[in-house]
This record gives C-alpha cells, structure tokens and sequence, in this order.
C-alpha cells in the first residue's frame, strides 16, 4: 500500500471505494486518485473549512437526488459542527439547483436522517 493510500485510510478511518477499485486496477493509479482526494479535502489556509466543504457536496448531492450520499455527508457534517440552519440552507440551495422534484425526493430520507442523529 502506498503512502497517499495509506494516509486516507488513516485520515478516514476507512479506505474509499474508489481509491480502493483503483488501486486493484494499478498501484500507480490508487496512488494517484488517493493524492487527488487528499488535495480536495486537504485544509488550506483561507481556503473553504471542512464543514464548508461538506455542505458544498451535500448540497451537490441533494441537488443531483444522489440521497445515499446526501444522508452519510450528514453524519460528517455533524462532526464538523454544521447546524440545522445550515443544512436546511443546503437543502433549499439544492432545491434551488436540482429542481423541486429532487428536492421532494430527497428531503423525505434526509429529514429522517437528521432526526436520528438530533438535529
């Protein structure tokens, strides 16, 4: 296992799937995608926080009805301290972007999710 891998895995507590399927593809390409993943979620100063951030893909993913990944970006987003507030202003971002239809299909299994984790 290279360094880059070896390092999400240790940051993440778990080694991404895609990093993962690469890595089984090519060494030289885990490495490379792991070293991409590290630059997007690296903290530069005056760059975007990581609550920042996680709000950006959650909106993403809510406005592209991508609900899987909407509801465990919630669970990150509590880590960094997001409020209802904010999630609730994603929410609305993302139905802004995706349209109301996704919004109605997203915020029924985004709403449950928030409830358990007590927002």
């Amino acid at each position: 296992m290279g360094k880059n891998i070896q390092e999400i895995k240790e940051v993440k507590g778990f080694l991404p799937r895609s990093i993962a399927y690469a890595e089984r593809i090519n060494e030289d390409f885990g490495e490379g995608l792991a070293g991409f993943y590290e630059s997007i979620w690296a903290e530069r100063e005056g760059g975007l926080s990581m609550k920042q951030k996680h709000l950006m893909v959650f909106a993403i993913a809510c406005s592209n009805n991508n609900i899987q990944s909407a509801v465990k970006i919630l669970e990150r987003l509590q880590k960094f301290g997001a409020t209802r507030v904010e999630i609730t202003d994603a929410m609305m971002m993302a139905a802004w972007t995706g349209g109301i239809q996704n919004f109605t299909d997203f915020s029924a299994a985004v709403l449950k999710e928030m409830e358990r984790l007590g927002y």
